[in-house]
């Protein structure tokens, strides 16, 4: 059974961040440690740390990847497996470079749970084809750990941004993020679920569920997008057609 959590991040706030520990501490149950993956930044321990100092591993042991003289062993006897935010192009290429991808793919269908924050979320996908990051490294392929039918953009804001001026507010003249989904979705067919920030996913085998304040937007080829109410049941989104 697949067991998947799922964060969009932007975890800014103490309240967000305590919703985070609560979420992580209830997934994960009598689990007490986890793996963690810090190659979205170039600092990783610097993020390991930073997921301890905010408390993001509610009290369980995190092991940096990172210290591993073997990462696909570590990978083999984790009991979870945490994947940090940050670059989601470098992510996924110093997950290849380590061959970690089948690793923790063949963990993950063994039962194991992952957690993914932001560029670990965009990992769980199919591809990271709806990452907001800029392609700062080339990996071999697009083909993400693929532990769902479906895509999320992460971070997902509606409409389009503002910028200051000395005279006030004024519309930025750039894409909206529904744009930059639409034009995905002239090339490509999988559903893309929009995540507002600090909402996550929760997946149990065949169930799944939002948590956070907002919910989400899940935009499918050639349809209007539809909006996803706070603390919804979405476990149709886990069928192959949905």
């Amino acid at each position: 059974m697949l067991r998947l959590l799922l964060g969009s991040g932007g975890f800014s706030t103490e309240a967000l961040r305590q919703s985070w520990q609560a979420l992580f501490n209830t997934f994960l149950g009598d689990i007490t440690s986890c793996v963690f993956i810090p190659f979205a930044v170039a600092d990783h321990d610097a993020s390991t740390a930073k997921m301890i100092q905010y408390g993001f591993n509610a009290g369980r042991n995190l092991i940096g990847i990172q210290h591993a003289e073997d990462p696909v062993a570590c990978i083999e006897n984790a009991q979870a497996i945490f994947v940090g935010g940050g670059n989601t192009f470098r992510l996924l290429f110093e997950c290849q470079e380590r061959g970690l991808i089948e690793a923790i793919q063949k963990r993950i269908h063994e039962g194991i749970p992952y957690i993914g924050i932001s560029a670990g979320t965009n990992l769980a996908c199919p591809t990271i084809m709806n990452t907001n990051d800029m392609p700062i490294v080339y990996p071999d392929s697009f083909d993400a750990l693929g532990l769902i039918p479906f895509q999320i953009n992460p971070h997902f804001v509606s409409g389009p941004l503002f910028k200051q001026t000395t005279l006030g507010y004024e519309q930025h003249g750039g894409e909206t993020r529904e744009d930059r989904i639409r034009e995905f979705h002239e090339m490509n067919l999988l559903p893309v679920l929009g995540l507002y920030e600090g909402v996550s996913l929760r997946i149990e085998g065949a169930s799944a569920t939002l948590y956070g304040a907002l919910g989400a937007r899940l935009f499918t080829q050639n349809e209007s997008p539809k909006d996803i109410p706070p603390q919804s049941d979405v476990s149709w989104l886990l069928a192959e057609d949905a």
